[in-house]
């Protein structure tokens, strides 16, 4: 019976693969893999004889079929979270390590080059003097995850010194908890901290809490980071003649955010100076809560705040209330072009203090504000702001949108000599899920206590953040005319497309990423459709642990396939695939085509290529 049973099976195997060979799986192949049954139900869904896609094939799921198997059962039990590595690193998925309190013991002044991925709990703590110097930490790494834990704490006259530190990393998590809390003097100075980096997310929780007479400064802090946030919470509270320095503090920054909680609270003759806060930034997001509430005798200035950024959104909440004479200056504030909000509520409220705005750009609420002290040298008004919104200088466009990211449909004609954006996927490789396995895990913020712990992820951690900002935009509601979902399984992305689209439908995204930041020469064109306005279906990465994509249906476009050729050899490098919006009437008047090309919503069109791993779905042809 048992040999039977293995004959049957063996039989069963062998037409399976034949029978894929036919028009399923690839000939040779596993039947019973991910990849396998993707290409099967492809051929199963999709109503063309067109070519599988080969790069929609590559993102399916790498396990096996018993791992498949085995992990979908876990899933099932609940019980992934305790095989987590295991199952990221068969499943090509994005996991943090999971970092250990460091039991090594530094007694002596050290250095520490080209380090990352490290827990460092009670270093230097109860130090006498001495200077530690951290040298190219983390630099250059994809996913750099560092905690320092109580470092420095209770120490005195100990100098702490960070040069590159988690400088041009990807998704960097650095995390800052009770940060030389206690400490006597001596200084922590960070130099070039998290240059360059894509999606920072970095936390200084209770820094220098309680410390007398020490010394912290930030030099290019988040200079040319992308998308991201800080925060510092508690950060040099009830600390005694601190002094706190914030220089090109996230200048040129792309969508930063910055929290800034309790910062200097109760703390005695404070002295804090943010040099070139937000310059040039594009969409600042910043927030001061109880920022040198209760103080004493505290001097806060702010020079160049915000100064030539776009848009952002700032909010002052309880900034100084109940303080006893503190003096706040803000030099150049706000000077932003196309304006931006802020919100000024309790500022200075039942303190006693001097507070002076020279050159304050356009303001939107002043709530309880304390009137008295407080002095305005120059205020824009919005007849002003406007005339000042025409002078955008182009270097100036240049640093918020990357040339070539948006152009007109004019431009991709045969001939013509363009820039072309850095169209190379910056987001960490992962794969898809097989549905059988992401159809069991949960997926909605209401469920984010089980996402963290599946995905282990901390609280204010990397993980969690990027994990709630794609539920959110996921559950977000369309916009009017737009049809939206978030899949995580290569089957899923099919079953929405088709649903849009119908069935005979093609999936297209540029060939390669060569000619990225630099001119390209367009080839031949042809326009999708016969060149015709239609709908398709864009589909673009979100920030998650496994593969996933936000798709959303796009009306009145026009899609093209584009040959491109280096301008000096002339020769073929690249197939690219662009789409053009005819309608952008509903866009923001601050959306970066338009600051590119210049004109507002609904007056032109506006085309942008399909980055490497986005893709964009149409009807056949």
């Amino acid at each position: 019976m048992t040999l039977l049973l293995l004959l049957l099976f063996i039989f069963f195997i062998s037409l399976t693969v034949v029978s894929a060979g036919a028009g399923g799986s690839v000939s040779g192949e596993n039947p019973f893999t991910p990849k396998a049954y993707l290409s099967r139900y492809w051929t199963k869904e999709i109503r063309n004889d067109l070519a599988k896609p080969a790069f929609l094939l590559s993102k399916a799921s790498p396990l096996n079929a018993v791992d498949s198997v085995g992990f979908s059962k876990l899933a099932a039990q609940n019980d992934l979270s305790s095989h987590l590595p295991v199952f990221c690193a068969a499943a090509n998925l994005l996991c943090f390590p999971d970092l250990s309190p460091s039991l090594e013991k530094h007694d002596r002044d050290s250095s520490f080059a080209g380090y990352s991925n490290r827990n460092f709990t009670n270093y230097g703590s109860d130090r006498l003097g001495g200077a530690d110097s951290f040298k190219n930490y983390s630099k250059d790494e994809n996913i750099p995850v560092d905690s320092f834990r109580r470092y420095s704490r209770d120490s005195a006259g100990h100098k702490d010194n960070f040069v590159n530190y988690g400088s041009n990393g990807n998704v960097v998590d650095e995390s800052f908890n009770s940060y030389a809390t206690g400490a006597t003097g001596g200084s922590g100075e960070f130099t070039t901290y998290a240059d360059s980096v894509n999606v920072p997310n970095l936390r200084f929780t209770s820094y220098s809490d309680d410390s007398n007479g020490r010394g912290q400064s930030f030099k290019a802090y988040s200079v040319n980071a992308n998308a991201g946030d800080q925060r510092f919470a508690s950060y040099g509270k009830n600390g005694n003649a601190a002094v706190d320095e914030f220089n090109n503090y996230g200048t040129s920054a792309n969508v930063i955010g910055s929290g800034f909680s309790g910062y200097g609270q109760k703390g005695n003759a404070a002295n804090d100076t943010f040099i070139n806060y937000g310059n040039d930034q594009n969409n600042p997001q910043n927030t001061f809560k109880n920022y040198a509430e209760g103080g004493n005798f505290a001097v806060d200035t702010f020079m160049n705040y915000r100064e030539n950024a776009n848009v952002g959104d700032d909010s002052f909440q309880s900034y100084a209330k109940d303080t006893n004479s503190a003096k706040v200056n803000f030099a150049n504030y706000g000077k932003s072009f196309n304006i931006g909000t802020d919100k000024f509520s309790r500022y200075g409220r039942g303190a006693d203090k001097s507070i002076g705005f020279k050159i304050y750009g356009v303001n939107t609420t002043f709530k309880e504000y304390a009137k008295k002290g407080v002095a305005f040298a120059k205020y824009t008004n919005v007849s002003s702001e406007k005339s000042t919104r025409m002078g955008v200088s182009g270097n100036l466009v240049k640093r918020w949108v990357e040339p070539g990211k948006f152009f007109r449909e004019s431009m991709l004609k045969k001939g013509n000599v363009m820039p072309m954006p850095d169209i190379r996927d910056k987001m960490p490789k992962r794969s898809f899920l097989p549905r059988s396995i992401s159809s069991k895990l949960p997926f909605s913020t209401s469920k984010i206590s089980d996402l963290k712990r599946i995905f282990h992820a901390g609280d204010n951690s990397s993980m969690e953040t990027m994990i709630v900002d794609s539920l959110n935009e996921c559950e977000r509601a369309p916009s009017q005319g737009e049809t939206k979902r978030c899949v995580g399984s290569a089957e899923d992305l099919i079953d929405f497309a088709t649903s849009v689209l119908g069935r005979n439908v093609v999936v297209r995204t540029t060939e390669n990423v060569k000619g990225s930041k630099q001119n390209i020469l367009i080839g031949s064109v042809k326009g999708i459709n016969g060149g015709r306005v239609t709908q398709s279906v864009s589909c673009h990465q979100s920030l998650f642990p496994y593969l996933l994509y936000y798709c959303h249906s796009v009306p009145k476009v026009r899609v093209y396939e584009a040959d491109i050729h280096d301008p000096s050899s002339k020769a073929k490098i690249n197939h690219g695939v662009a789409i053009c919006h005819v309608d952008t009437s509903a866009w923001s008047p601050s959306h970066g085509a338009f600051l590119a090309l210049g004109s507002g919503p609904g007056r032109i069109e506006v085309c942008h290529w399909i980055f490497e791993n986005d893709m964009t779905w149409t009807v056949a042809d």
